[in-house]
């Protein structure tokens, strides 16, 4: 009987749905307080999950559910930065 490797699952911070890690993009904050897209996964820094659409960055937006993770409040230019990072997964 072979094991199977367990899943790491991830909460979504826009829609709040469990997923699976490697379909969610992650967001960090890194130990300077820069905010930004983490592809890699491995950067330093506390991290928040999301799911790769524009509607779940909005609907965290909207809810201020970032800003709680980061517990910061989040300039208008980064998120400016992520919705244009954003754009590029809903036009795949």
């Amino acid at each position: 009987m072979t094991k199977q490797k367990k899943i790491p699952k991830r909460l979504c911070t826009g829609c709040k749905e469990q997923k699976e890690k490697r379909e969610l993009v992650r967001i960090v904050k890194s130990p300077e307080g820069e905010i930004s897209l983490d592809l890699t996964s491995k950067k330093p820094g506390r991290g928040a999950y999301i799911c790769p659409s524009a509607q779940c960055l909005q609907k965290a937006k909207k809810s201020r559910a970032l800003e709680r993770v980061f517990q910061c409040r989040i300039p208008d230019e980064v998120w400016a930065d992520l919705e244009e990072a954003f754009k590029q997964y809903d036009a795949e």
